[in-house]
């Protein structure tokens, strides 16, 4: 209780002192203090000044910005977001880009590069060192959104012949170059992997004891080509820190290291989000985003929902006799229609989630369907009994709450199957189910729904 307490209070502390940073330096860059602001920034972590710096008016950004050290400029630079690394870019005179950039780690400065305008990025490129420009245009040479475009080619690698000293050797001389330390690749003289040691066994075992004698020759590793959240996914699974990448002669190139995989996972969660509401996500901040590119990207799925909806106001159109005769069946439609929306979006939240970490129920739609059917029954049956009595309490009438309440769960049901089919059927005709599932969810329990509540109410209305 105590540990929870202390990490709440922990957050709220740097949240605070984040936001104490970001006013603080605002007021010393309007008032011209820029010696102050640079005593300011000196004890704070480059990811807070990167956050400060992102939340400061664009004519303060590049000001702030050149505030920093090289060395601190080149960490800060690399937590900006993507809006804010262009900004700069701009702002710079191209030396003070170049110093940055070169600097910076080849999978960070690839996909800095996936951002700006292709006329930059062939300028900066032209213009890195050689053995940068090398190790960059080699990541640029893989597919977006695979392992060879976000892998780093800075690792430390071994050979099976070396002992424990060597090998602590040789990391002490390259570690200042590389991503990580803390797992070390065996190669043979062709680069295939062929095993892998900790750092921990490493330093842990006798200095005469060669590579080959302690390392691990079961290998976990992925492929140049394989998706980025294939790998995201496989470095989880394994409670990975890096994953080695090989080519298709399994030749070892690179590492993937945990800190992409964080940024993996909030894109691809932030793009699965965007898609299940019907939005483009671009890529961009929406705060940094002018409002007519928000419109238009949101324009689309709003649209064919509009078109789609049609089918529902045909349907009221088509049953306006009953409607006359018995006026109190309208006032539930809305209460109908909107259930059966969120019953279907919970059970295509659910089987989305499912679909994309790979879980072992998502090979059985059959199976999730029928459960999420069951569960539907069973959400109609508690939400039909507790709109019957409303539903008479308001209007006086059992024929009409029995068929509110019959209805309700006839729409519960068909919502939950259509919310956990759809995007199996999406994804095996190759669509996106969480772009897909949404609107079509929507359409068919908007149109189904209302059909059925009027056949409902007209079979029991006619006997009574």
């Amino acid at each position: 209780m105590t540990e929870n307490a202390d990490s709440r209070l922990q957050v709220v502390s740097r949240r605070e002192l984040r936001e104490l940073v970001r006013s603080q330096l605002l007021m010393l860059l309007e008032q011209g203090n820029l010696q102050g602001a640079k005593a300011l920034l000196v004890p704070v972590q480059p990811a807070d000044i990167a956050e400060a710096i992102e939340e400061l008016p664009e004519a303060q950004q590049a000001i702030a910005f050149r505030l920093l050290s090289k060395n601190e400029a080149i960490e800060v630079y690399e937590n900006l977001n993507s809006n804010v690394q262009q900004s700069l870019v701009e702002e710079f005179k191209r030396q003070d880009v170049l110093d940055i950039v070169d600097k910076m780690s080849p999978d960070d400065r690839a996909r800095l590069f996936d951002e700006l305008p292709a006329k930059v990025v062939s300028r900066l490129l032209g213009q890195l060192s050689p053995i940068e420009r090398q190790a960059t245009a080699f990541l640029l040479g893989y597919e977006a959104g695979t392992a060879g475009r976000i892998m780093t080619p800075e690792y430390v690698s071994l050979k099976e012949n070396l002992n424990v000293f060597q090998a602590l050797e040789r990391i002490r001389s390259l570690a200042r170059f590389t991503e990580t330390v803390y797992y070390l690749y065996v190669v043979d003289i062709a680069r295939h992997l062929t095993g892998i040691i900790s750092l921990r066994d490493l330093v842990t075992a006798q200095p005469e004891q060669t590579i080959g004698e302690i390392m691990t020759r079961d290998v976990v590793s992925v492929s140049t080509d394989t998706d980025q959240e294939e790998v995201a996914r496989t470095i989880q699974r394994y409670d990975f820190l890096a994953m080695p990448v090989v080519d298709r002669e399994e030749r070892l190139v690179g590492i993937v290291t945990v800190d992409d995989v964080i940024d993996i996972f909030e894109e691809e969660t932030t793009e699965d989000i965007y898609r299940m509401g019907g939005v483009q996500s671009g890529g961009d901040d929406y705060f940094q985003t002018d409002l007519l590119t928000v419109a238009r990207r949101r324009v689309v799925w709003l649209l064919v929902l509009l078109l789609t909806n049609t089918g529902t106001t045909a349907v009221i159109h088509s049953q306006e006799d009953m409607l006359k005769k018995v006026v109190a069946l309208s006032s539930f439609i809305p209460l109908l229609i909107g259930t059966g929306g969120n019953v279907g979006a919970q059970s295509s939240t659910v089987v989305i989630r499912s679909l994309n970490v790979d879980q072992p129920q998502a090979n059985h739609p059959l199976w999730v369907i029928q459960r999420e059917a069951s569960a539907g029954a069973i959400l109609g049956l508690m939400l039909g009994a507790i709109v019957v009595i409303w539903a008479y309490f308001l209007q006086g009438s059992l024929a009409v709450a029995i068929a509110v309440g019959i209805s309700l769960i006839a729409i519960s049901i068909l919502a939950s199957v259509a919310g956990s089919a759809l995007p199996f059927v999406f994804r095996a005709i190759g669509f996106d189910p969480a772009l897909m599932s949404a609107p079509f969810i929507t359409t068919a329990v908007d149109v189904l729904g209302v059909f059925i509540y009027f056949a409902v109410a007209r079979f029991i209305l006619e006997r009574t």
